[in-house]
């Protein structure tokens, strides 16, 4: 892997230091370092994340790889990691009930996306994990957990972004739309690795200080699924929302026309939502 870790150290700083300004993160204390493995190709970095974390890695160890040969996605499909990606797993331990374990995929996509949104890029949300940009998929999030007695005591959040690998027709290449912007501060995998881990870190730790509730509004308006048509059981319904808890609020349109409308929420993984582009 031809990655600069000094550039990339010089560029967490920076990045740490202008998220700091933002408005979407105020009073909370700037990430600090991070234990950075790199590979040059590993079958998954969350699963050789695990392994490190078996060997006694600590929260804030962050695997990443320049190709995945097994990286997996949503519903246990391949998740394609050819040269040219960014590939990482980044260690945490939530203490988190078990039940509200998707609460670490939104916090972990709502911060990576308002940080890539600080340096002009208008990325937005796709629910569960996957992140948008001009309305095609430019990354996803996939988080794995270990659990004692109902309580997540150690977690795993893999993240795939395109940068200039291929990309498929519903994808989007992030190098590509960066040299068509010319005001773009992305112009290196080192400056994104860096925008993406600060990223990570401050919406997981908005999320530890704030919880799920006070944060929810501002997910929201980067969620590009409100107001997509969906199907569930036959009956015709329109996404509303998201709820604390990671769950997809749907209201489903009844199909006789004396009785009102009424709302669902579905977990992660019970449905599919498709792109719109």
């Amino acid at each position: 892997m031809v990655f600069n870790q000094q550039q990339f150290k010089t560029a967490f700083q920076e990045v740490g230091e202008q998220l700091s300004l933002h408005r979407d993160f105020p009073g909370i204390a700037q990430p600090q370092g991070i234990c950075l493995h790199t590979f040059e190709i590993l079958p998954s970095t969350n699963q050789m994340l695990w392994e490190l974390i078996d060997q006694g890695a600590v929260e804030g160890t962050v695997v990443m790889a320049a190709q995945q040969t097994a990286g997996r996605g949503q519903w246990g499909r391949q998740w394609q990691s050819g040269q040219g990606g960014l590939y990482l797993s980044m260690a945490l331990s939530p203490n988190l009930q078990a039940s509200n374990s998707a609460q670490l995929t939104l916090c972990s996509a709502w911060g990576i996306a308002k940080a890539l949104r600080v340096y002009s890029i208008p990325v937005c949300l796709k629910w569960p994990n996957d992140l948008l940009l001009l309305q095609r998929k430019l990354g996803g999030i996939l988080t794995e957990t270990r659990v004692q007695q109902g309580q997540i005591t150690k977690a795993v959040v893999g993240v795939g972004i395109n940068w200039c690998n291929g990309v498929p027709e519903s994808g989007i290449n992030l190098q590509s739309f960066c040299e068509q912007q010319l005001s773009s501060a992305v112009i290196s995998l080192e400056m994104l690795t860096a925008i993406v881990l600060s990223g990570l870190l401050w919406g997981y730790q908005r999320w530890l200080k704030e919880g799920m509730e006070r944060l929810l509004p501002s997910y929201l308006e980067l969620l590009d699924s409100q107001g997509c048509h969906v199907i569930v059981d036959g009956k015709p319904g329109i996404v509303t929302g998201v709820t604390p808890t990671g769950e997809l609020r749907v209201s489903l349109k009844s199909l006789n026309s004396t009785e009102a409308a009424s709302e669902i929420c579905l977990k992660p993984g019970t449905i599919s939502l498709g792109y719109r582009w």
